[in-house]
């Protein structure tokens, strides 16, 4: 078996590759595209696979670099970026434990170290949405950021996931598969792990979804509480407004007005009126 690695899809080596093992040219346009999706296709020549790591850290956005396999009966090809840590590890691994066996055994173990590393990638999520459910209850702008911010997270990362499910079982279900009958067993439990990294996801999506909930409800609470506090402070205030708003119209006749001493009493009765107002508002328990 020969086993070729290359660093980059832009390297001539491919088309040389490519006309020796006669790689179907859409194979090649799929690792020379950015943001290319995760895929298998099997030929009746070789199975071609496209994988993308996946890495979260708490202080930055996420990282996400592919790995392209044409796995033949007799030869392996690998196309990926060897300083990323998650591809290094990936192919550390099949190195160590693939190659003296089958291309079909190399893309098993790059596709199960990769998908092994998405665990660690939901960690910083999680954590991250902990934390928010720790602020939440005192709402502030920058909170709801973060809740958008890893909601789109989340729907990158599943997105991820589901092409990522749809390829392995691609792998079972056609029998043309380089993967052969030993590994079968291997895969399906890949699947299971992918089918159980979709579901943690899912549950993120739920409690992250509980989160903006409560952000709602307690910007709706502060928001009650204000204007119950301009309410009462209104109710309190109404004896006075209108005192000084019947006065003020300089209407003859009206109580006290030719006492020397009508202000006094007008504003002496006003603030009993007041301070009975606010008794009462808080005997009610508005306040």
């Amino acid at each position: 078996m020969n086993w070729h690695e290359l660093d980059t899809a832009a390297s001539p080596e491919l088309d040389r590759l490519a006309a020796q093992y006669n790689l179907h040219p859409l194979h090649i346009e799929d690792c020379r595209t950015e943001g290319e999706r995760v895929k298998s296709d099997v030929s009746s020549r070789y199975t071609f696979t496209l994988l993308r790591t996946y890495q979260v850290t708490a202080t930055s956005d996420p990282e996400s670099h592919p790995i392209c396999i044409f796995a033949g009966h007799e030869f392996c090809v690998t196309i990926a970026d060897r300083s990323q840590p998650a591809v290094k590890a990936a192919l550390a691994r099949a190195h160590h434990d693939g190659p003296d066996t089958s291309p079909g055994r190399i893309l098993y173990l790059i596709f199960d170290t990769v998908v092994d590393s998405y665990f660690p990638a939901l960690d910083p999520i999680d954590d991250r949405i902990d934390d928010l459910e720790d602020r939440v209850l005192d709402p502030k702008p920058e909170l709801l950021e973060s809740i958008f911010e890893i909601k789109r997270l989340l729907v990158d990362f599943r997105r991820l996931l589901v092409n990522t499910r749809d390829a392995s079982m691609h792998l079972q279900r056609d029998p043309a598969s380089i993967i052969d009958a030993d590994h079968q067993i291997f895969l399906r439990d890949l699947y299971d792990h992918i089918v159980r990294l979709i579901d943690s996801v899912e549950s993120e999506r739920d409690l992250l979804n509980n989160a903006l909930d409560i952000y709602l409800s307690s910007v709706a609470n502060r928001t009650n509480e204000v204007m119950k506090v301009l309410t009462v402070g209104s109710t309190i205030a109404l004896p006075a407004i209108v005192a000084t708003g019947i006065y003020g119209m300089n209407i003859k006749g009206l109580p006290f007005t030719e006492n020397p001493h009508g202000a006094t009493i007008v504003a002496a009765v006003t603030a009993a009126i007041t301070a009975l107002m606010l008794i009462a508002v808080r005997w009610m328990g508005w306040m």
